[in-house]
């Protein structure tokens, strides 16, 4: 809308200068009517730029990046970052970034103390990991993402998501079943044309 309001302006500006030039009253009713429309546009481009900005904030993640896009510093898309939720999530996905529950047993949560430690994961290997595409399983609720057979989902809801999709939602790899080193190994293995495999 601002480049719109914009170019209204340069119509308006130029019939303005032929309406003098040519004594034509009909232009400079038209260039009136341009710069009415390119107010217009202005005003309807500012409401939008504010509306983005506020949306941008609404979810943008306390204490976490920027959105694409909104204002703020850039942040690399190569890296993973840790998801922090905002404070007023209305639950409405299954798949919530991992917050340690307190342990209530009236509420029904489970205390953590089965949670394996976490994988430690080199900066190079968290990028390649953020690019790939293979599924990985995830407890709502927990903080681990872990491969399909491991030990730790027995029992337990777990649904697949891209490992991509975990890191970015704020899981960490379960230390149990070294979900990195084995994407990895696996993404080097189709990469090199399964040589070895």
């Amino acid at each position: 809308m601002i480049v719109a309001s914009l170019l209204l302006i340069v119509l308006a500006v130029v019939l303005l200068v032929i309406g003098l030039a040519g004594g034509s009253s009909l232009l400079l009713v038209i260039s009136i009517a341009a710069s009415l429309l390119a107010a217009v546009a202005l005003v309807a481009g500012a409401r939008q730029v504010a509306a983005a900005r506020v949306t941008a904030e609404r979810i943008r993640p306390r204490g976490g990046p920027a959105p694409a896009g909104a204002y703020g510093p850039a942040v690399d898309p190569g890296v993973p970052v840790q998801h922090v939720p905002p404070a007023d999530d209305d639950g409405s996905g299954w798949r919530q970034p991992p917050e340690p529950p307190t342990a209530d047993p009236s509420a029904g949560v489970e205390p953590l103390d089965d949670e394996p430690a976490a994988q430690d994961v080199p900066v190079g290997d968290a990028a390649r990991l953020a690019r790939l595409d293979h599924e990985v399983r995830v407890v709502d609720g927990r903080p681990r993402y872990h491969l399909a057979g491991c030990p730790h989902l027995v029992g337990r809801e777990h649904e697949p998501v891209p490992v991509a999709e975990a890191v970015d939602l704020g899981f960490t790899p379960c230390a149990h079943c070294a979900p990195v080193t084995a994407l990895l190994a696996e993404d080097g293995r189709i990469a090199s044309g399964g040589a070895g495999a």
